[in-house]
């Protein structure tokens, strides 16, 4: 009898259950990192200005020019973060990846109290809803800034683009403290040149250098 020896190669199995791994991000051009970041410039130039002319606290025009301003520089936090998930910025682990997405809903409901809030009436200014959604400012800017240490200690970005992100979301630790111990009209400038220098300026360099955030996996 004769002896038949096979040189089919074996198939990849297809039983192997793949939920534990994580999934490759969707592709981002650095043409789309740039536009994202300049975004991001754009929102924080808008706020930072607010800042530096009628401060954080204040009433009427000035307070819904700063809610709406506000409002701005969260629209480009929420590019921020978009270049932070197609990137994978924080890790490839699965809590690492849910983080990203939790900061996405808190941010979305700040953003949803800087625009109620700047455009509703006056008395609706004090309904109970909006004082529980205003909660979620600080909440929002706490959760960027643990995104920045989660993003420095992954390694995934490079260059000064692995460390921006830690400087520019330091804002709230930096600036509330200083507002208790030395109030509004000094606070307001270290919170305002701490946007440039922080957000703004990561902006510029994710516009000018995109390649340090794209994975090279």
């Amino acid at each position: 009898m004769d002896a038949h020896i096979s040189t089919t190669p074996a198939r990849a199995r297809t039983d192997v259950p793949t939920h534990g791994l994580p999934p490759a991000p969707r592709r981002i051009t650095p043409e789309a990192v740039r536009r994202l970041g300049l975004t991001l410039t754009a929102g924080t130039v808008a706020w930072a200005t607010s800042v530096f002319l009628f401060g954080t606290v204040n009433d009427g025009f000035e307070e819904r020019v700063g809610d709406l301003t506000g409002l701005a520089f969260q629209l480009g936090v929420f590019a921020l973060l978009t270049v932070q998930i197609r990137t994978l910025a924080t890790g490839v682990s699965r809590v690492s990846r849910i983080m990203l997405k939790v900061e996405l809903v808190l941010l979305g409901l700040a953003s949803l109290w800087s625009l109620l809030h700047g455009v509703l009436p006056d008395p609706a200014q004090d309904h109970v809803a909006l004082a529980i959604l205003d909660a979620f400012w600080p909440l929002s800017m706490l959760g960027m800034m643990i995104i920045g240490v989660k993003l420095a200690v992954a390694g995934r970005w490079r260059g000064p683009l692995r460390w921006w992100p830690l400087i520019a979301e330091s804002w709230g630790v930096v600036t509330v403290p200083l507002f208790i111990l030395v109030g509004e009209d000094s606070a307001r400038w270290v919170g305002g040149g701490h946007l440039l220098l922080g957000y703004a300026t990561l902006g510029v360099l994710l516009a000018l250098r995109p390649a340090l955030v794209i994975p090279r996996d």
